[in-house]
């Protein structure tokens, strides 16, 4: 058993309690306690992958014992997911604001709810080994240069794999559209095109930043990024957020790289095509309904490529497009959704978008 993840469930009810325990059995160590008193007296001795916590407990609820977990720098980083009866939006409103990863309702869909471990402890091990890839890059900034890019690289893959492994559908969508860029970034550049804005761009930064263009989705509940089926508008209201949660989220990374660094421009550009990647030329787009050229090019560029593999993708809610398809109907964007002046030169390159779907 000491391979195992473990895992504490809190519940004043045994039941609950039983029943959790059966679900979790063969998949986890886990330790069952009726009350935040006792849960604390195992965190004196034992710190636990994750807490699975009931909140209408009597004594100790548990938004008083998360409160207590997140002052504590011993257990303020363990990922906590409540557990309710009561599908109450403001219960989850003080969650989410006091540290909670997530929310299950009870009673407990099993399937669902081994899901929701493994996802939160998946993204828990994975935010680890990337704060450790940033400890290394500050060492080495000061000690060992030469090493920086090659570090850089593993943290930046470490980074897309989470991002991809969350999202089961899309395989290779992330090269794919990263090679779409590159192939529309060439272009302008042999055509001289907004040549004032990308004279100044470092390509191989550029490039390598479009990876992290759908970061954001590690925000996004599993139960709407994962969901069979077209998303209801408050689901659709929460996954336009990953645009917002993708620049927050490149922000920490970058706040651990080296103040006034070059190492930090490729967040720079990250930022850009994280930020911006679904507004529309005329203003019809989110998060911020920015319009025209006050678009940055690096969103605008990254539109295109987005759009493009998401039509030639086939997911459960939509069949794929073929590539003609996809390529006219980015063409009837033209001025609406995407730059008129990036439609003009897709439709010069558009033989090598389809080449590079059929390679990956």
């Amino acid at each position: 058993m000491s391979d195992f993840k473990r895992v504490i469930l809190v519940d004043d009810n045994p039941v609950n309690l039983m029943v959790g325990a059966n679900i979790l059995q063969g998949l986890y160590q886990v330790s069952t306690v009726s009350s935040g008193e006792k849960l604390f007296r195992i965190l004196d001795t034992v710190k636990p992958d994750m807490i699975l916590l009931d909140i209408d407990m009597p004594v100790m609820n548990g938004f008083d014992i998360i409160q207590r977990l997140k002052a504590e720098s011993r257990t303020a980083d363990i990922p906590v997911i409540f557990l309710t009866a009561d599908n109450n939006i403001d219960y989850e409103a003080r969650g989410f604001a006091l540290g909670a990863a997530d929310f299950i309702i009870k009673p407990y869909y099993p399937p669902l709810l081994r899901k929701r471990i493994e996802l939160h402890l998946l993204a828990d091990s994975q935010t680890q080994i990337i704060r450790k890839y940033e400890q290394k890059v500050q060492i080495l900034i000061q000690n060992n240069k030469t090493a920086l890019g090659d570090l850089q690289n593993r943290m930046l893959k470490t980074v897309i794999e989470l991002v991809e492994r969350r999202d089961e559908v899309s395989g290779g969508h992330v090269e794919r559209t990263r090679r779409y860029v590159e192939v529309l970034l060439d272009v302008l550049i042999e055509n001289n095109i907004y040549q004032d804005v990308v004279a100044s761009w470092e390509k191989d930064l550029f490039l390598q930043s479009t990876i992290f263009y759908d970061l954001g989705k590690i925000s996004v509940k599993d139960d709407i990024l994962l969901k069979p089926g077209k998303l209801a508008e408050d689901e659709y209201n929460e996954m336009k957020k990953h645009t917002i949660m993708g620049v927050k989220i490149i922000d920490g990374i970058k706040a651990g790289m080296a103040k006034n660094s070059s190492e930090t421009s490729i967040f720079d550009y990250a930022k850009e095509v994280a930020g911006f990647h679904h507004e529309k030329w005329d203003g019809t787009g989110y998060p911020y309904g920015l319009k025209g050229y006050n678009i940055p090019l690096a969103g605008r560029i990254m539109a295109i490529a987005d759009v493009y593999d998401a039509l030639i993708e086939q997911k459960p809610y939509k069949k794929s497009y073929t590539h003609e398809e996809a390529a006219e109907i980015i063409a009837r964007g033209k001025g609406t959704h995407f730059d008129p002046i990036l439609v003009d030169l897709f439709i010069t390159v558009a033989e090598q978008f389809k080449n590079i779907s059929k390679q990956t």
